[in-house]
């Protein structure tokens, strides 16, 4: 997770450092293991260069970075993110699958990256950019970042479309979620806030408007299991 500030964000990092090392499982858990085909479709909107250095932001435990190198789509991933033990965790993955040469981790706050203005050919953000204190700022620094015609993709929860689907996910979210989530991860707390971000967080459209003020252009969308996630991709003008 990356851009929350003051007491909020020490609140964020200390809540998800305490389930780093659970992370990954109940991800794949609570998705019914859709959260992989999600990251694959993802990464897939990243324009194919093996040369390409990729940051990806709120990079966790590295799963979306790990997915971009697989693809080919990059030579090199910055995972950032600020919460340390989740990128612990990312590094001794990448340790383990023999790319830590190629995926490197950044401890960094969304909102100030430490990076050169241009100095990065695209950006992946999978579930983060919700976290944002301020998301307009945040996709600015984004766009700071990227170089020109740098692509931009965002992997994000939305809302379902079809009213059937809707109500069992509202459902899902306030009863069903923060209950496995909290009781599997013996912490109490994060995936309540989980599902209440979600439930608060613009849907597709409007978020596609939002990056559009932030400076990019082509920015487009796809829906992903009912709507339930969403495939943005965005371009910085070049």
């Amino acid at each position: 997770m990356a851009g929350l500030e003051s007491r909020e964000s020490g609140q964020v990092q200390s809540m998800f450092g305490g389930i780093a090392r659970r992370y990954d499982l109940l991800n794949h858990l609570l998705s019914g293991n859709m959260d992989r085909r999600w990251r694959r479709k993802a990464a897939a909107a990243l324009p194919a260069d093996d040369r390409a250095v990729i940051l990806d932001l709120c990079g966790g435990t590295g799963d979306f970075g790990l997915e971009v190198l697989r693809q080919d789509r990059a030579g090199m991933v910055l995972c950032a993110d600020f919460t340390i033990p989740m990128l612990e965790v990312g590094r001794d993955k990448f340790q383990r699958q023999g790319v830590a040469d190629r995926c490197h981790p950044v401890g960094a706050d969304g909102l100030r990256l430490p990076l050169r203005t241009g100095s990065v050919d695209g950006v992946t953000v999978g579930f983060g950019v919700r976290n944002f204190s301020n998301l307009s700022a945040g996709l600015r620094e984004i766009h700071r970042v990227l170089r020109p015609r740098g692509t931009l993709s965002i992997l994000e929860f939305s809302r379902p479309t079809a009213p059937v689907l809707a109500g069992l996910y509202r459902f899902y979210l306030k009863q069903v979620l923060p209950r496995i989530g909290d009781s599997i991860s013996r912490k109490d707390g994060p995936y309540g806030y989980l599902a209440a971000t979600i439930g608060r967080f613009p849907d597709a459209p409007t978020l596609a408007g939002i990056v559009r003020e932030a400076g990019f252009e082509m920015c487009d969308w796809t829906l992903l299991t009912g709507g339930i996630v969403a495939i943005h991709r965005a371009q910085k003008a070049g």
